[in-house]
């Protein structure tokens, strides 16, 4: 059913409610993980056309995607990594067809109204442009 699984994550607590939902999946197809934050800031936004170093920002994602990576390699999960750096949105969508995902998993925050229109924008706009399933889980308090 699923071979290859992206989760988006952002570096917050919110990363736990999709994490936990996703290994039981995992465990259940054999799927393969790939875990993905987008680092959003000026610097990683800009990252590629100015030819910039990597940010603070940058270098905690990075790290922080290392230990997501080494943590579920330790309960036997096949994982990869990815540090995008631009649109969260935009950048969801490439790699999931650039790596041929069988699914995209996120979490989302249960926003209202207008914060839902700032907030809500990337679970979004991922769910209407790609051609995958996308599991969205609203992250616990």
């Amino acid at each position: 059913m699923y071979r290859r699984i992206l989760i988006a994550v952002e570096n917050s607590t919110a990363d736990r409610t999709i994490l936990d939902h996703v290994e039981e999946l995992a465990r259940l197809t054999g799927a393969s993980l790939l875990l993905v934050h987008v680092a959003d800031g000026w610097a990683a936004r800009h990252f590629d056309n100015l030819n910039l170093r990597e940010s603070e920002e940058m270098k905690v994602d990075r790290a922080y995607l290392a230990e997501l990576q080494q943590e579920l390699t330790g309960k036997g999960f096949a994982v990869e990594t990815r540090l995008a750096a631009g649109d969260p949105a935009d950048e969801i969508i490439r790699v999931a067809g650039d790596e041929k995902v069988d699914m995209i998993a996120m979490s989302t925050h249960g926003h209202r109204f207008l914060s839902d229109l700032i907030h809500g924008a990337t679970a979004d706009k991922v769910r209407h442009l790609v051609k995958v399933p996308v599991l969205l889980l609203r992250a616990k308090d």
